[in-house]
């Protein structure tokens, strides 16, 4: 009995010393034919039935107890791999999916990239894939990230050739938007009919909304992660298009076959070339290039280079003229320390330009915003249950504010420089992912943010340290005089701020296909944009936080339901955001060329809430969804004393992009091989505008009177798109390949109101307003080919 008793003693202790032994199974996924890197591949442990996803290189890493797998590889338009492997130590596994072509139809491939996992804690994401996006109808044809974005819940902007885009009642400002992990300040081109992203050039790309990472911040409303694609290593390749505005060509292959490749691709509008032909002496074009190259230098490092460069050109009659755009240059480099350890560290240039020419009085203006990053970020593979990521970055700013100077000697104009400001940003975070049980999982972290105002030429000092007075006799504001200013270094800080940021979001899964979630965000953001405008233009301003402006301070609580049903899929969240220290501008304000916007700001606060739902169908001949947004965003800027009204007397008033509902229809139906046809239907409520409710007689003028800022709105909106793609020779594979697309924009040519205006008839002396709309019916159509 007794050696039975240690013989059971001993098996116990060989089998849990067995188990109790783990090693880690890591490689790198890409895409056979190209050598690109593979993201989100999804890497399942059948056994054990867990598993992990490859991360933005292509990498994955998951440790398990020993013993003998069954591990598949799949990612949605590639055919599965399953690989049967013994972890007895640690095995390095790189693979290359095969593209699964004609097996699967173009519209089933993209089908799991944007459905949402009901199991991870990550909610309040939208993602398209990049063959969705090009099947969406779009005005003049041109494919356009952002449109296609606004079709999605929660996100919106503020009306038909607006730039920018509104994310969950947020000011356009207030998104990061990030291509190749570089800031860029204006993601449209002529205004906001077209995007800045080459659709050509993008391998992946998500808009976080709520529940936003710790690795991320600055901006506390989203942020629109966009990669650029590596570029083919394996053969020389191209793809681009031919619209009735514009056009676009990418070129790519290997510079050492399977070690090295480069991407370069350029765009460009020529519709302007065709004016003179009506004596139209005015010019508005745009062009942008991407390049890129990647190196695999050895089993563990990677180094890449990329870039963008993309100007707006404007001139009217000679008189004005107008060049704005955004450029960056990035170099990164991937180092794998060991199984479980992956790191990114990468150096970043950016800037965004303005510049502006006025003939008629003869002088230029330019300003601008340049920044330096340096960023490193570290992955750690704890196990299949955690994975832990660190980071530390660093920006330096210098903000621009512009330059006067005259064109001829006879001008009267003085050449004068608005005084530079800087400032330096810093941010380290930690964020981990914890699989706490089968049935919750949970994504927490913090981020430690800090800026440090720096010094400048000239700084104004003001008598009880107001900018901005009140006249009580008046009734207004006014600016106030300064009683000095002083000098300092840019060695020395002249206000610093200190920020902790927490992130947390859980996620209770009922069953397979049904979950709970929830999340809570902070963040701070401290440069700010400062416009008299609903959407961004160049003539905006931006500053940063320092002596007179505080840092802008963004709370976010979000809640959602998910449920897979077969090929449907159903997301349903409700979120509550408030924003504190929002800027507003005092009636009156002039933000051009003016070097002391203290005098002429109020810090306020905002607050945005709703419910977003989506319906979608993924799979099947016939996919899309349904879109509807539910939510109300308002801004409040109190006097600061018993005695001040602030704006619009202290009350809440609706924000400039506030849409109480939003409802989109889209969807593609593949009827057979050659044709593809998609549709979109879009109702949203008329953007808020503040309207005359009356008039007044002084001496020979009359003066309107107001009604409460933004209480009333322009009529609701509503357009019918439809696109159909053929492609002649869907089989073809290899050699030159071609599609067309043709799209019709405002099918029913309903004339959407942009403005409303107010003007006194010459003929009758009546007051009348006057309905300006830009867009009816459009239709298009685009030539695109690859080699």
């Amino acid at each position: 009995m007794k050696n039975i008793v240690l013989i059971s003693v001993f098996t116990f202790l060989a089998f849990a010393k067995a188990h109790s032994q783990k090693a880690t199974l890591s490689g790198t996924i890409i895409e056979e034919g190209t050598g690109e890197t593979l993201l989100n591949v999804t890497v399942n442990i059948i056994e054990l039935k867990t598993g992990t996803i490859t991360n933005a290189y292509g990498y994955y890493s998951i440790t398990l107890p020993t013993g003998a797998y069954t591990v598949q590889y799949s990612s949605i338009g590639y055919a599965t791999v399953v690989k049967k492997i013994s972890l007895n130590e640690n095995v390095k596994l790189d693979l290359a999916l095969k593209e699964q072509g004609e097996e699967l139809d173009a519209i089933v491939i993209t089908a799991d990239v944007e459905k949402m996992s009901t199991k991870s804690p990550q909610m309040s994401v939208n993602a398209l894939s990049i063959e969705t996006i090009r099947k969406v109808p779009v005005v003049l044809g041109e494919t356009d990230l952002i449109k296609a974005l606004t079709l999605l819940p929660g996100v919106s902007n503020a009306g038909e050739g607006s730039a920018g885009f509104n994310v969950r009642g947020g000011s356009a400002d207030q998104n990061l938007v990030l291509l190749d992990e570089a800031t860029l300040y204006g993601s449209d081109h002529l205004f906001g009919f077209f995007s800045v992203f080459n659709p050509d050039a993008i391998k992946d790309l998500k808009l976080y909304k709520g529940g936003i990472p710790a690795r991320y911040g600055g901006r506390v409303s989203s942020v629109l992660d966009i990669y650029q694609r590596d570029g083919n290593k394996q053969k020389f390749s191209g793809t681009g298009g031919i619209g009735l505005v514009s056009s676009r060509l990418l070129f790519e292959g290997p510079i050492i076959k399977e070690k090295a490749s480069f991407l370069i691709g350029g765009r460009s509008s020529y519709a302007h070339l065709f004016l003179p032909l009506f004596d139209v002496d005015n010019v508005a074009y745009f062009y942008d290039l991407n390049a890129k190259a990647s190196f695999n230098l050895d089993d563990n490092n990677r180094l890449y280079m990329s870039s963008y460069f993309g100007r707006d050109v404007f001139n009217v009659n000679n008189l004005f003229g107008n060049t704005f755009g955004n450029s960056f240059v990035n170099i990164r480099w991937n180092h794998i320390y060991n199984e479980k350890w992956f790191s990114n560290a990468s150096v970043i240039y950016s800037d965004y330009n303005y510049g502006l020419e006025l003939q008629f009085v003869e002088f230029t203006f330019d300003s601008g915003i340049t920044n330096m990053n340096v960023k490193y970020d570290l992955t750690n593979f704890v196990n299949d249950k955690v994975k832990m990521k660190y980071g530390i970055n660093s920006i330096y700013y210098e903000f621009d504010p512009g330059r006067i100077k005259p064109t001829t000697a006879t001008s009267g104009i003085n050449d004068r420089q608005l005084i530079k400001k800087y400032a330096w940003e810093n941010g380290i975070y930690a964020d981990g992912e914890f699989k706490i049980s089968d049935q919750i999982n949970i994504n927490a972290g913090l981020r430690i943010s800090s800026f440090n105002r720096l010094g400048q030429e000239s700084l104004n000092i003001y008598e009880n340290n107001q900018p901005l007075l009140y006249n009580e006799d008046l009734e207004i504001y006014e600016s106030a005089t300064p009683t000095a200013s002083f000098s300092s270094s840019r060695s020395e800080t002249l206000k610093s701020f200190v920020n902790l940021e927490p992130r947390f979001s859980i996620a209770y899964s009922l069953d397979e296909d049904t979950s709970i979630k929830a999340s809570y965000q902070r963040i701070n953001q401290y440069i700010h944009l400062i416009s008299n405008t609903n959407a961004p233009t160049p003539f905006d301003l931006y500053a940063p936080s320092g002596t007179f402006i505080e840092p802008q301070k963004g709370t976010q609580v979000a809640a959602g339901f998910f449920k897979n049903i077969g090929n449907y899929s159903i997301e349903t969240e409700a979120f509550y955001k408030t924003v504190k220290n929002r800027l507003d501008y005092i009636d009156g304000a002039d933000l051009i060329a003016n070097d002391a916007v203290e005098q002429i700001l109020l810090e306020g606060e905002a607050r945005a809430y709703g419910l977003e739902f989506l319906l979608r169908k993924n799979e099947g001949k016939l996919q899309g969804w349904i879109a509807y947004t539910l939510s109300k965003s308002e801004q409040r800027t109190p006097g600061r004393t018993a005695m001040e009204p602030g704006i619009n007397n202290g009350d809440w008033y609706n924000a400039a992009w506030d849409k109480t509902h939003d409802l989109t229809l889209t969807a593609n139906y593949n009827l057979n091989k050659k044709w593809d046809l998609g549709a979109n239907f879009t109702l949203q409520t008329g953007q808020p505008v503040t309207y005359p409710n009356g008039q007044y007689q002084f001496d020979s003028l009359f003066i309107p009177t107001y009604e409460s800022r933004n209480s009333s709105r322009l009529p609701m909106v509503h357009r019918l798109d439809f696109s159909a793609t053929y492609t002649p020779q869907p089989d073809k594979k290899k050699g030159w390949q071609s599609s067309w697309v043709f799209s019709l924009y405002n099918a029913y040519n309903r004339r959407n109101a942009v403005s409303i205006s107010f003007a006194e008839n010459e003929d009758t002396n009546r007051n009348e307003a006057t309905r300006l709309a830009i867009f009816g019916v459009v239709p298009a159509v685009t030539y695109n080919f690859k080699f």
